[in-house]
């Protein structure tokens, strides 16, 4: 159990930034819903999606080369040199492209005379990806307090830029308070901008990167090493492919879902109606996400770390025995409590209509994080490639059926497809684990508490309770009986640690 403990210790301490910058972003969700309508933010759905593709693109794996050279060198300041200088002359070709094709690309998506928004989404790549490699050299060197502060800040920004153009310069202009500053808000506020605020304000905020990682910036030297440069490439190029194929499986239903989805699927909605819900009621499985997210800081070191230890199996099944009751247990409490957390975080009706996929979104994330859990195998016994293989075969899988079910089954054929991916990944992993790096993993155990959470959250959907406080009473009930089941269950466990 020690063991177990000093996981979950590291997985809050690495995962701090991301995970309450994650939660401080989410306080936005509220405002723009209050705000905008579902075919408003559509546009920001989609760009955001594609933009989680460019990523990848942008930094090639760099970042991951970065550590493997730099961590074997006896001169790692060479390695940051050539990779940031790889990185600034890349970007920069990049970035101008997409500049110079904005209007192309705006038509493309839809959206015509929002080329402002592809320039900054391009400038916000450019800089996403520069500001990488400094990161990375903060976490070589063990400096997480440096890291936590830049990205803390940079949150902050964002959110708070949010705020004051959305909240506070929006509310005066529109006279709903501190009229008296109207005339210095409007030279700020143009209400025809509307959800290009959300990407000013977070071009803003990245731009703030440079000044607070400045004194790394300013040890860099500008150095085109081609020879080094190639070895680099050739080491990351694999980390690109996975990478592309894994943001694929993730994003492939808001990149294309209002292109697919028939025109008047849903009586009285558009496409973009449908994506700006489908996009927004997506982000309520943050709650799945945070907790994978979190684990996966930690969970890689720890695996390494166990590796030659003669328990380290039967530890691992320990791990992801416990990881599995966690997530169950976020499945359950978020599915049963839709009915005030919906409107809690989507503060306008139309958004309500698209709930219903929450639940499958989570239970999809919950398989996630078990493969995230269970691909140790592969980096422990050298057969990385495998990785690719899963990762591959579920962006295919994804591609396939969104495009079979959306136009059928609407966005719920998005987060189907989704939990299907990730469960046939999920398996596919497993199966060849169990040959390559046996581990004792209790899969009756492991599907029993995925089935009883599953069947409690089928309960709660099968009762119809109208009186909102017996409701809520009924639901939180249901999260006290998988608790006991757990406590019950589990007990012979607790008795062995102890002893």
């Amino acid at each position: 159990m020690s063991v177990l403990k000093k996981l979950a210790g590291e997985t809050a301490l690495y995962g701090v930034s991301s995970i309450l910058g994650r939660l401080l972003n989410y306080a936005l969700v509220p405002l723009h819903t209050a705000i905008f309508l579902p075919d408003e933010m559509a546009i920001t759905v989609k760009l955001f999606a594609y933009v989680a593709l460019l990523n990848v693109v942008y930094t090639y794996g760099m970042e991951t080369a970065f550590f493997r050279f730099a961590s074997k060198s006896d001169n790692p300041e060479k390695y940051y040199n050539v990779a940031l200088t790889a990185i600034m002359i890349t970007s920069t070709f990049f970035s101008l492209l997409i500049i110079v094709l904005a209007t192309p690309i705006t038509n493309y998506l839809g959206y015509p005379g929002t080329e402002n928004l592809i320039i900054w989404l391009a400038m916000i790549l450019a800089v996403d990806a520069v500001v990488a490699i400094p990161f990375a050299r903060l976490r070589l060197e063990k400096k997480p307090k440096q890291f936590v502060f830049a990205r803390m800040a940079n949150i902050f920004i964002n959110v708070g830029l949010n705020f004051f153009f959305l909240w506070f310069c929006r509310g005066v202009y529109e006279g709903n308070f501190m009229v008296s500053l109207q005339p210095a808000v409007s030279a700020l506020y143009n209400p025809a901008l509307g959800v290009g605020y959300i990407i000013l304000a977070n071009l803003i905020a990245n731009l703030a990167f440079f000044p607070l990682l400045w004194p790394l910036f300013k040890k860099f030297r500008f150095v085109p090493d081609r020879q080094t440069i190639t070895a680099m490439w050739q080491y990351g190029y694999p980390i690109l492919i996975v990478g592309l194929a894994g943001t694929v499986n993730l994003m492939f239903d808001r990149m294309f879902l209002s292109r697919l989805l028939p025109e008047g699927f849903y009586p009285g909605r558009t496409s973009e109606d449908a994506l700006g819900i489908y996009g927004n009621c997506y982000k309520l499985s943050i709650f799945m996400s945070l907790a994978i997210q979190a684990f996966r800081y930690a969970a890689e070191p720890f695996f390494f770390s166990q590796s030659e230890n003669k328990n380290a199996p039967g530890v691992f099944a320990d791990v992801t025995r416990w990881f599995i009751i966690v997530c169950a247990g976020i499945w359950l409490g978020v599915s049963v409590n839709l009915g005030w957390l919906g409107p809690l975080f989507l503060r306008r009706e139309i958004y309500w209509e698209g709930l219903r996929v929450v639940p499958v979104l989570l239970l999809a994330n919950l398989f996630l994080g078990v493969y995230y859990n269970i691909s140790a195998w592969f980096k422990l016994t050298d057969r990385t490639r495998y990785g690719t293989y899963f990762t591959i075969a579920g962006a295919g899988i994804t591609a396939i059926l969104n495009i079979a079910l959306i136009p059928v089954l609407g966005y719920m054929g998005c987060a189907i497809t989704f939990l299907v991916s990730c469960v046939i990944m999920t398996a596919l992993c497993y199966g060849l684990g169990q040959k390559y790096y046996p581990v004792p993993y209790r899969l009756k155990s492991a599907l029993g508490y995925i089935g009883g959470a599953g069947l409690l959250i089928i309960i709660s959907y099968t009762l119809e309770i109208a009186h909102p406080v017996i409701r809520t009473g009924f639901h939180g009930l249901l999260c006290v009986i998988f608790l006991a089941a757990i406590l019950l269950i589990e007990k012979p466990s607790f008795r062995m640690k102890r002893a």
